[in-house]
């Protein structure tokens, strides 16, 4: 039962100017994938290769002994969350359901865009920044490293990878601007609306 790499849902130079295809190249041609192959060389052979990656995410989560197979599984299930999170045809403004819940929660959508910005830019060296479903609330998070909010008992909406071979051939040390550029124009808030419904909230 490996897990399956899923395929990009766009071609590779999709996000240009964006996000190049030499970043894309790498990061979901060498990073992810390695991700991925380390994840199911852990698990082979083991109880665990009979769990989807998320229950296995989280039956791990904390265990030291296990801190590999954790760290591989969850960076290859942030990254496959990711790669939906954006689009070609993304940026803008959410419409709808979330839009009316991010008014709800935030105040506002440019307060909220303020609070994903702020967490991404500031998250301290590699991880990620996430807009979550907490308890019925959407709030916005950060985790280090391979931490995801699947481990943490929360729902995930939408996420910002901030590990520098996210940006870093694009946009060097600036993260912020990398930030600005995704989601003002990449961000796919259909995927993130798919999730908020599905969450039931």
């Amino acid at each position: 039962m490996a897990y399956q790499q899923p395929s990009l849902p766009y071609a590779e130079n999709a996000l240009e100017p964006y996000i190049s295809a030499n970043t894309i190249s790498f990061h979901y041609g060498k990073h992810h994938a390695t991700y991925v192959k380390k994840f199911n060389e852990m698990v082979a052979g083991t109880p665990l290769d009979q769990q989807s990656i998320e229950e296995v995410v989280k039956t791990v989560a904390g265990d030291a002994s296990k801190a590999g197979i954790f760290n591989n599984g969850a960076q290859a299930w942030n990254h496959s969350f990711y790669w939906n999170c954006l689009s070609p045809n993304g940026g803008g403004k959410p419409s709808g359901s979330l839009a009316d819940k991010i008014d709800q929660d935030f105040g506002s959508y440019d307060t909220f865009r303020e609070e994903l910005a702020n967490a991404a830019a500031t998250q301290f060296g590699s991880g990620w920044a996430w807009l979550v479903l907490d308890n019925g609330t959407l709030k916005v998070t950060k985790t280090a490293n391979a931490q995801t909010p699947v481990a943490e008992g929360m729902t995930p909406i939408l996420t910002i990878d901030v590990w520098e071979h996210a940006y870093y051939l694009d946009y060097q040390n600036r993260r912020p601007d990398y930030v600005a550029s995704l989601i003002d124009n990449l961000v796919n808030w259909d995927f993130a609306t798919s999730n908020f419904e599905a969450a039931g909230a």
